[in-house]
């Protein structure tokens, strides 16, 4: 969730009834952490090694069905009976946390909170944390407890109890929390992450997830998420593999963008483009947003970047070069919720290594299948059935 979109952003925008928030992800906590001498030795102790430390066994694969992008999980209770939450599976981010009896916020209020006093299985431990978005800070107080998402269970999964969260966007969010999919690194606090926790405990069958969003999402279906596998009925076609580039984000080599049958040139020096299930939309780099709203026709108005709706079919698609395959984004994907506005805007984040970044949203992730390879580090795309 670098950024939601969602609910308007968090990056996730549902169509219809679901509003677009507009949410940050800030590299603030790493940035402490490298002033203060210790993000070295941090990394060394928390980068995924799925191939050694994963051992093949007789685990789970979970087809979750994702209504609006959103899911359940549940966290297990004295009683018996799960406290469950719904949480927004992201990978562009890595800390798991949910609303606590104690959050006070009015964000807090509407939403599902965990009572620790109701879990025999529940752990204090103390450490306090904030989140950065970019509309406020979710300030946590990590625990850990049992993690059940259907077949799966890990037992003493550390987790944030949220203290406080901002209005914009949480109090409006359909989900209760998030249930980070990147990489550890880039967990806050250097809390152990729900997929780490899967693989050391042996509850995948594979080491992979998988997510398909419907092109024609409805209230309660918006797609698949599949934990420990994948789908073939899913997608159709040969899968596109591109290795991961930094084990921060999912992110991958941008290699070409094209506008219609012009290669831009924008990547001839490099790109990087980061795929996001909790970003909604397509993020450009801030030195091309011009050029691609002029080259499709748009202009900047004060709810977004406005097309003709008569000319919609002679818009120019854009098609993106990544593993060494070009992957098309028909014109019709690129417009937000039906409406006659570009589902587009400036990227957001820093560059990590100076080449222009992209952020490749639920827009994109409608078209093509999307496989995270947490063995060999790479991302596989196939276009959607």
């Amino acid at each position: 969730m670098l950024k939601s979109s969602s609910f308007l952003p968090f990056s996730v925008v549902f169509s219809l009834c679901l509003c677009r928030i507009s949410l940050k992800k800030g590299l603030s906590i790493r940035d402490q952490m490298r002033a203060a001498g210790v993000l070295d030795d941090f990394l060394k102790h928390i980068k995924y090694d799925p191939v050694k430390k994963y051992q093949p066994s007789q685990g789970s694969v979970v087809r979750e069905p994702i209504a609006n992008h959103l899911d359940v999980s549940a966290l297990r209770a004295s009683s018996g009976t799960p406290q469950k939450f719904l949480v927004l599976f992201d990978t562009g981010s890595s800390n798991l946390w949910v609303p606590s009896t104690d959050c006070k916020s009015p964000a807090c209020f509407n939403h599902a909170k965990f009572q620790p006093s109701a879990s025999a299985t529940f752990s204090p431990r103390g450490q306090s944390y904030n989140v950065s978005y970019g509309s406020g800070s979710v300030a946590i107080v990590l625990g850990s407890d049992t993690l059940r998402i259907q077949s799966i269970t890990v037992r003493e999964q550390e987790l944030g109890l949220s203290q406080e969260e901002p209005t914009q966007p949480f109090y409006f969010a359909a989900f209760d929390g998030i249930l980070g999919m990147a990489f550890p690194s880039l967990a806050v606090g250097g809390t152990a992450t729900a997929l780490g926790g899967m693989l050391e405990q042996n509850q995948l069958a594979e080491p992979v997830f998988s997510f398909y969003f419907s092109r024609q999402p409805t209230y309660d279906y918006g797609g698949e998420l599949i934990l420990g596998g994948t789908d073939s009925q899913l997608f159709q076609g040969d899968i596109t593999w591109a290795p991961v580039t930094q084990r921060l984000y999912w992110q991958v080599a941008l290699e070409e963008v094209a506008i219609g049958q012009s290669v831009t040139g924008w990547c001839s020096q490099g790109c990087q483009a980061i795929v996001d299930t909790g970003t909604f939309l397509l993020t450009v780099p801030q030195e091309d947003i011009e050029s691609i709203l002029e080259a499709l026709g748009a202009q900047e108005t004060s709810y977004g970047y406005a097309v003709d709706c008569s000319d919609t079919q002679s818009m120019p698609q854009l098609t993106f070069g990544i593993g060494g395959a070009r992957l098309a984004l028909p014109p019709a994907a690129a417009y937000s919720n039906g409406y006659c506005t570009l589902a587009i805007e400036a990227t957001y984040l820093p560059s990590q290594d100076g080449q222009p970044l992209w952020i490749l949203g639920n827009v994109f992730l409608k078209e093509y299948y999307t496989i995270f390879d947490m063995a060999n580090n790479r991302v596989g795309f196939a276009l959607s059935a």
